[in-house]
């Protein structure tokens, strides 16, 4: 498992009963994680002085139940800083378990010693994105929401990338990767979080299993003669890690070479000694 072990302003302090408490810089959340299918006992105190907690219905969705909590806040990771605030659907604008995959391509653009073009596909935030152009890297930030779009040009203000190389598109990802081969367009990296269900401006559905094999063969052929990575980032249940890989096996290997390898990711927890899984990765390096 690779594990997002280098935060600060974040930490997982427990979990039990389908929930996880979190510190969030100063303030603390519950919110359900269908991960934690074990109810044991309740180890930290914080449990009892949330700021936030997300009540899942058993009808589907939820809603927030809030304890002096700011509309917004934000915190730090390493040189990077990340605008928060909880939103529909239990989320909070960040996955913090990601933080384990910008260290591993920061560290490949900073080493690549040369310039680095990176295409990021649902692109949500601007996490990835943030991480790959503090690096040095040139970045296509790409994502079908505007108003994430927005949020992530507010994060790259705050941690001081407003002049950095970012193109910022709102567009359906397929439809614009479609584009970029026609155009000719080539990048030396891709990064791509898809949904495991969605729809486009026009009511396309997107389903991940279908959908997934024919985004990544679309990419590859967006690739560059020097490819340096390509990332693959899965929540989906039932989608194994190394479906991940064998896929990047077939099209990236393919062509290109290098190797590929997938793995779970996950978060430490601080009160039990256990690692939270939290999705998958598949990476692609030459």
């Amino acid at each position: 498992m690779w594990i997002a072990d280098g935060w600060k302003d974040y930490e997982v302090l427990d979990c039990s009963g389908g929930e996880k408490l979190e510190r969030w810089g100063r303030y603390i959340l519950v919110r359900p994680d269908p991960q934690v299918i074990w109810d044991t006992k309740r180890l930290s105190p914080h449990w009892e002085k949330k700021n936030g907690h997300y009540h899942r219905s058993s009808k589907g969705g939820g809603e927030w139940e809030f304890f002096d909590l700011p509309e917004q806040w934000s915190i730090r990771y390493k040189e990077l800083t990340f605008h928060l605030k909880p939103f529909s659907f239990k989320h909070t604008g960040l996955f913090p378990e990601q933080a384990v995959n910008w260290d591993w391509f920061g560290e490949k653009i900073r080493a690549a010693g040369r310039p680095v073009k990176v295409l990021n596909l649902f692109a949500y935030t601007g996490g990835a994105t943030l991480a790959a152009a503090k690096a040095g890297a040139a970045v296509t930030h790409v994502d079908a929401s505007k108003g994430m779009v927005l949020w992530a040009k507010e994060n790259a203000r705050a941690s001081g990338l407003h002049d950095a190389p970012i193109r910022w598109i709102v567009d359906d990802c397929v439809k614009f990767a479609e584009r970029e081969l026609r155009r000719k367009s080539r990048y030396d990296a891709v990064i791509m979080d898809p949904p495991s269900y969605g729809r486009g401006p026009k009511g396309e559905i997107w389903k991940i299993e279908e959908a997934i094999f024919p985004l990544i063969e679309l990419c590859k052929s967006l690739l560059s003669d020097r490819p340096l990575f390509f990332l693959i980032n899965s929540y989906t249940t039932g989608l194994a890690p190394a479906v991940l890989a064998y896929m990047l096996g077939n099209t990236v290997c393919a062509e290109h070479g290098g190797r590929a390898k997938a793995e779970e990711i996950g978060l430490p927890v601080s009160s039990t000694g256990l690692i939270l899984p939290c999705g998958a990765s598949g990476r692609w390096e030459a």
